[in-house]
């Protein structure tokens, strides 16, 4: 995934000299080709996002197309106040990545680890959120982004899980993808990382239906009801914070015009208590297939017995 950002990002900016790369002092090797391609629209902010932020602002409103670049866990959420005034307030064209997402800077601790970043973005007004899944979904993300002009904050995760796609494919903002499983009674929503997970689950026998949700913001809701006209209950998946997440938006829109049961999974509302590896914090997290499948099925249990009592 990484590497077809890092192909989108130098194919555009050598179509069109308008388009800086800003970075945090983050992603060297990540920015090898561009900055040996295109030197002149790279820029080095240092560690100082806020700055960094606040130049892209500048770049833009002088008719440059800024993207800029650094760990989840400082970009968006480090400057937050920066991107709701600097950036959105004045409804700029700044693209806004954010790499490591979730839980895969593991071993550097809560200090590097994003799982609030969903949340934290959903509420600034005019803000696009985009979570791609797979190399596919972040080419045509990029695209998306780069064709709007608006704000747009791009959530990257490190791990590259593989291919939840066979072909790049055209995205629409807010467009669902369906990607797995056939007609089922549960519909599997899941964005970025946990994608795959979802798809293993079916292939492990899990009957379920499976969407990609690559567009947080804006949310289709139109889609989301044509699915759930369909299915008994809707599970979400995501290496984020079960509050202000993907379930969230789910739990929002449905609660509007139906009774459909919705089962969030995603982090708790805590931290982790201890560094490690990457799939030692999912399994912490139970965001592992494992635990996913068995809260999936203890939630079912769980509406049939409900059903039965009343």
């Amino acid at each position: 995934m990484r590497a077809a950002f890092s192909k989108a990002i130098v194919d555009a900016a050598k179509a069109d000299p308008k388009i800086l790369l800003l970075t945090g002092d983050h992603g060297y090797a990540l920015f090898d080709d561009f900055r040996k391609a295109l030197p002149d629209q790279f820029i080095n902010a240092g560690i100082a996002e806020q700055n960094m932020v606040g130049v892209a602002a500048g770049l833009a409103k002088a008719g440059f197309k800024p993207i800029v670049y650094g760990l989840a866990a400082f970009v968006p959420v480090r400057v937050l106040e920066q991107i709701k005034i600097d950036i959105c307030y004045e409804n700029l064209p700044v693209i806004l990545i954010g790499d490591g997402a979730g839980l895969v800077y593991s071993h550097l601790g809560t200090s590097h680890q994003s799982t609030e970043d969903i949340a934290c973005t959903r509420a600034i007004p005019g803000l696009t959120i985009l979570s791609p899944g797979d190399r596919f979904e972040m080419a045509a993300a990029m695209r998306l982004a780069l064709s709007l002009h608006s704000p747009v904050y791009l959530r990257m995760g490190k791990s590259d899980r593989g291919d939840i796609h066979s072909a790049e494919l055209i995205l629409s903002a807010g467009e669902m993808l369906k990607v797995g499983g056939g007609s089922a009674n549960t519909a599997i929503l899941a964005t970025g990382s946990m994608v795959r997970t979802a798809l293993d689950l079916v292939e492990q026998g899990l009957d379920a239906e499976v969407w990609s949700v690559p567009s947080i913001k804006p949310f289709n809701c139109k889609q989301l009801n044509d699915i759930a006209k369909n299915v008994d209950l809707i599970v979400t998946i995501e290496e984020h914070s079960i509050i202000g997440g993907l379930g969230a938006c789910v739990a929002e829109t449905i609660s509007i015009s139906s009774t459909l049961p919705v089962c969030r999974i995603g982090i708790e509302d805590r931290f982790s208590n201890a560094c490690g590896t990457w799939d030692y914090l999912l399994k912490e997290h139970k965001l592992d297939a494992a635990s996913i499948s068995y809260k999936i099925h203890e939630f079912i249990t769980r509406i049939k017995i409900g059903s039965s009592v009343k």
